[in-house]
């Protein structure tokens, strides 16, 4: 079973993306705050970690850069409306898995996990 923390003030904004996952067998945590996040990263055994572009103490990818300096060997994810180019430069050096558009639909669940499960060794990689 793949264990994901999503971050966001909204659930509702993760619920078509929240649905395909645990459909694909995926476990999710929820936390409304970055503070909230890092104590579920710091006592719970993790295989991704999803978050909002926007929480109410932090944005999306500054959770991300205490959560890999916290741990680097947790995957990330972020929901994100930056342009791809913007995004890199915002992200460069952060390991981030994978950028999601706001508001994600199932598809984006399924395309998450199948890069996940092949990062964890799950499944073979498509050629």
């Amino acid at each position: 079973m793949t264990r994901l923390l999503f971050v966001t003030p909204d659930r509702s904004t993760f619920a078509e993306l929240s649905s395909e996952i645990e459909k694909q067998s995926g476990t999710i945590s929820w936390a409304a705050t970055g503070r909230q996040a890092r104590e579920t990263i710091r006592e719970t055994a993790l295989d991704l970690v999803l978050t909002d572009e926007r929480l109410d103490d932090m944005s999306g990818l500054e959770l991300i850069k205490r959560v890999t300096a916290d741990n680097p060997m947790v995957n990330c994810a972020v929901i994100s409306s930056l342009s791809e180019a913007a995004y890199h430069e915002a992200s460069e050096g952060l390991g981030i898995l994978m950028q999601l558009p706001p508001n994600p639909v199932g598809a984006d669940g399924k395309r998450l996990m199948t890069h996940l499960n092949q990062i964890l060794g799950l499944t073979k990689a498509e050629r």
